[in-house]
């Protein structure tokens, strides 16, 4: 085209073959407004190019654009310097003419040239153009999955959130039921429960009916076993006997349906109440059934939010039926607790009274026992014939036996409700044993058996303990082995027990702790008797047991010394067994008792005075007036003879209130009864007092009571009274209680039972 142009602008003197074109005016103005418009548009278009490349920052090819331009630039100075060859021209204007033709010429070859090389780089960026559409086809596809995976998260919390808003387990079945059908827009949803014999599933839920009729499958049915062997979601046929529960209709085809299983707790110890008790892997059926009239399928998503609920639906059911065995747990543990809260109380009421009943049998059987006692042994004062002495040492020792087994059947009752304490005091430990032993050898001499004491030089002459129960104990061994034994010996020996000889293997369970503030007493008797058997060893220190050998057993016995004396060991933080050999080969009863060294004991100190034999004390008190305070007339004149036997100015009188009117500062000592009717003991002694202030002038009160318990002593003591004396009393025990009440009278030291 340019090169036409150029020869239309040299038409004049063209030689070429064919004829020229005659000039014509209004084609050449064509021709030139034509051009004008080609330059303008050529030099816009490089324009426009330069605005794309500055506004462009990802372009690849911008130094092609460059070349392009030019081309163009070039193209448009071509047609604008063809302005002025439609004219008479001058040389310069050919010249610039031809030099623009040669530079559009080598760009113009030049950009061919290399869109030659560029054009499959163009090719690749379509491409790559495909490449990221389908890029962004698939991510468009993820993002709707994710879209999809949060619409079913957020549809499972929310039925999670319905489901777990309760802990009862038909609420669960049944909100799991409606929020599934709501969600998932189904005709019907229903959930098959194992039966209790666990054969069969039960229709128990359903979403559309509130009580489903109770249909029964057989669990070992196909389908039913397809669906339990997975734990996904399983498409099943509409028609299978778990799915039949929609009306028939020939209109449309049935909808979809799909099962999931649901496991249920595996339950060892316990069973909800109408489950079965699973002891093996268990599972429910959970039927989800599409509309009929849709074409609509099951979609993954949707599937998947189906076996998600069904293991929150497991969780929740395990969650309750833990809650519900809890509940149920709890309950029966409030019965059994207010069960045992009766049984407590009952048993309380019944321990207090047992020891109401023992107090006051205790006290009526002690009274009569004082009067057969006292009156007793001042018959054995008087002068007697042999036969008539022999009778009345029947009655006392027949009396004594009688009054130890009272004592026996309080100690073993106190001892067993653990109301019994231990009366701890300091003692003489080697005066105590020697006391043991001068009580012992008149009974011993009359069998005559040969009795030893033996005391180590180590064991300490003080301890701190209860004199009264380590006696017992002490007698009531010796006391069996002189009872066994018709001839031979009895050895006492009195030892400090060594740390390693508290061990035994007898006794296991037996720990001995030491201190610096106490030692542990070892006492053992041997005796040369009839022995034991050793099917009876085991028996000895049970309570009313007796040996099943004739030889050995004892027709005199109550069967509680020894129960009772384990017992006070025990009390004493000891042990105690007994060792034979057999029959006739005698027996050994060893114990140890925990004593404190006094000093060391908090509240322990030596005593300056101790206790005075009665054999060492005077025997008559001549003039000491004495009044005698008691409501029974029976244990008054029995009283009465025994402090007159001792040269004793004895008045009697049977209420507190003569005991108020009568007493003066005369009177030296009162006995006065703690059991009398209408006012108090402990109010008697304190009108005593107020009615004689003066120290100097007021008698001393020492109470008479059938009582043995430590408290009501101890309270005895608290109001005032100087002594306690426990009925029954004989001669020599009321010479004793005067005895002791004038010595200790300086430092008001109290009376106390030996």
């Amino acid at each position: 085209m340019y090169f036409w142009i150029s020869g239309s602008s040299t038409m004049e003197s063209c030689n070429c073959i064919e004829p020229q074109w005659p000039a014509d005016e209004l084609l050449m103005k064509y021709q030139y407004i034509s051009d004008f418009f080609i330059a303008l548009a050529y030099f816009s278009i490089p324009l426009e190019l330069i605005y794309f490349v500055k506004k462009s920052a990802v372009f690849p090819y911008r130094w092609v654009l460059v070349q392009f331009g030019a081309f163009i630039v070039l193209c448009g100075a071509t047609h604008l310097i063809n302005l002025w060859t439609f004219n008479a021209h001058t040389r310069t204007v050919a010249i610039v003419m031809t030099t623009a033709k040669v530079l559009t010429a080598a760009v113009s070859c030049a950009t061919a040239l290399m869109l030659v090389h560029i054009i499959p780089d163009l090719l690749s960026v379509k491409t790559r153009e495909l490449f990221l559409k389908n890029k962004a086809a698939q991510l468009d596809r993820e993002m709707g999955i994710i879209r999809t995976q949060e619409e079913t998260g957020r549809h499972v919390r929310m039925l999670t959130h319905e489901i777990r808003s309760t802990l009862n387990r038909h609420t669960i079945l049944k909100t799991t039921l409606v929020e599934l059908g709501r969600t998932l827009g189904l005709e019907e949803c229903a959930l098959w429960m194992p039966t209790r014999s666990g054969l069969d599933l039960q229709l128990s839920y359903t979403l559309r009916h509130q009580n489903p009729v109770a249909f029964t499958v057989p669990i070992q049915s196909p389908v039913i076993n397809q669906v339990f062997s997975t734990n996904r979601a399983v498409k099943i046929s509409p028609t299978s006997p778990v799915a039949r529960l929609r009306p028939a209709s020939g209109k449309y085809m049935l909808g979809e349906v799909v099962a999931v299983r649901v496991p249920l707790l595996h339950l060892n110890n316990f069973q909800i109440h109408d489950w079965p008790e699973l002891t093996t892997k268990r599972y429910a059926l959970m039927v989800l059934m599409l509309p009929s009239d849709s074409a609509r399928q099951w979609h993954v998503h949707e599937l998947e939010l189906v076996e998600v609920v069904a293991d929150q639906v497991a969780v929740a059911l395990s969650h309750a039926a833990i809650l519900e065995e809890s509940m149920r747990a709890r309950d029966l543990l409030m019965e059994q607790n207010v069960a045992l809260d009766l049984a407590r109380r009952e048993a309380e009421t019944a321990v207090r009274a047992r020891n109401d009943f023992l107090a006051v049998m205790n006290h009526e059987m002690r009274t009569p026992m004082h009067a057969i006692i006292a009156l007793s042994s001042l018959l054995q004062e008087t002068d007697l014939t042999p036969e008539q002495r022999l009778m009345v040492e029947t009655i006392l020792k027949s009396s004594n036996l009688l009054a130890t087994l009272i004592n026996d059947v309080l100690d073993l009752s106190r001892l067993e409700d653990g109301s019994l304490e231990l009366d701890t005091a300091t003692f003489n430990l080697h005066a105590l044993f020697k006391e043991v032993l001068n009580l012992i050898r008149p009974v011993a001499s009359v069998k005559r058996l040969f009795v030893t004491l033996s005391i180590s030089s180590d064991l300490p002459e003080f301890a701190v303990g209860d004199e009264k129960r380590l006696m017992q104990i002490i007698l009531n061994i010796i006391g069996n082995a002189v009872k066994f034994s018709k001839e031979g010996s009895v050895s006492i020996s009195a030892t400090l027990a060594k740390p390693d000889s508290l061990r035994d293997p007898r006794a296991p369970d037996f720990f001995p702790l030491l201190s610096e503030n106490n030692f542990f007493l070892r006492v053992q008797v041997k005796d040369t008797g009839m022995g034991i058997s050793q099917q009876d060893i085991p028996k000895l220190f049970t309570k009313f047991a007796e040996s099943q050998s004739p030889a050995t057993r004892n027709p005199g016995g109550s069967g509680l010394g020894l129960a009772i004396c384990k017992r006070f060991v025990n009390l004493m933080e000891g042990n105690i067994w007994i060792e034979s050999e057999g029959l006739g080969k005698g027996s050994t009863a060893i114990f140890f008792v925990k004593l404190g060294f006094p000093g060391r004991v908090n509240g322990s100190r030596i005593p300056t005075h101790m206790r005075v034999p009665s054999k060492l004390g005077q025997s008559k008190f001549p003039g000491l007036k004495v009044l005698v305070v008691d409501n029974n007339g029976t244990s008054r004149s029995a009283t009465k003879g025994l402090l007159t036997h001792l040269g004793c100015d004895v008045t009697t009188v049977s209420s507190g209130e003569e005991c108020v009117q009568v007493i003066t500062k005369d009177h030296k000592v009162v006995f006065l009864d703690v059991s009398l009717p209408g006012s108090d003991s402990y109010n008697v002694a304190r009108l005593v007092h107020e009615k004689l202030p003066k120290r100097h002038e007021r008698p001393l009160t020492v109470a008479l009571t059938g009582n043995t318990d430590k408290g009501v002593k101890d309270n005895l003591m608290r109001v005032g009274m100087d002594g306690v004396v426990v009925k029954p009393v004989s001669v020599d025990k009321m010479r004793v209680a005067l005895c002791e009440l004038l010595d200790h009278n300086n430092n008001n030291k109290g009376i106390h039972e030996a």
